[in-house]
């Protein structure tokens, strides 16, 4: 169920109150800094922090931070690997489904792993460049 447009107001307004705006430019400013100081490109530093008010702004779902935990985890331990979709499926909730939900389901786990394997690089690449 999608969340009415109060709620979404009184997210705001509690983000506001409890400075959440203010502690996200005094970091951002503060990373900037640091980038400048070691001649970083400053545009990452700030589309990270701007990628990241979104992600905190439009909430993560639990399963989702789950998934890329253990994508985060194997990209770490093994780099990419050919079966990664098939080490990052749940076999035995894959063993119930029919054959068009098996491929429904492994299309779906293909493009999760895609946009986590993009978001764990971006993170990645932002950690050396600091």
């Amino acid at each position: 169920m999608d969340k009415s447009l109060k709620s979404y107001a009184k997210e705001a307004k509690k983000r506001f109150k409890n400075s959440f705006w203010q502690d996200y430019k005094s970091k951002v400013d503060s990373e900037v800094s640091v980038a400048l100081a070691d001649g970083v490109d400053v545009s990452k530093v700030v589309k990270y922090y701007q990628n990241k008010a979104s992600v905190t702004i439009k909430g993560v779902k639990p399963n989702d931070e789950e998934f890329y935990l253990k994508v985060k985890k194997l990209l770490s331990e093994f780099g990419e690997v050919s079966d990664a979709i098939g080490r990052l499926t749940d076999k035995e909730y894959f063993d119930t489904l029919s054959y068009e939900q098996k491929q429904r389901y492994t299309l779906e786990l293909s493009q999760k792993y895609i946009k986590a394997k993009e978001r764990y690089y971006k993170e990645i690449q932002f950690e050396k460049t600091i």
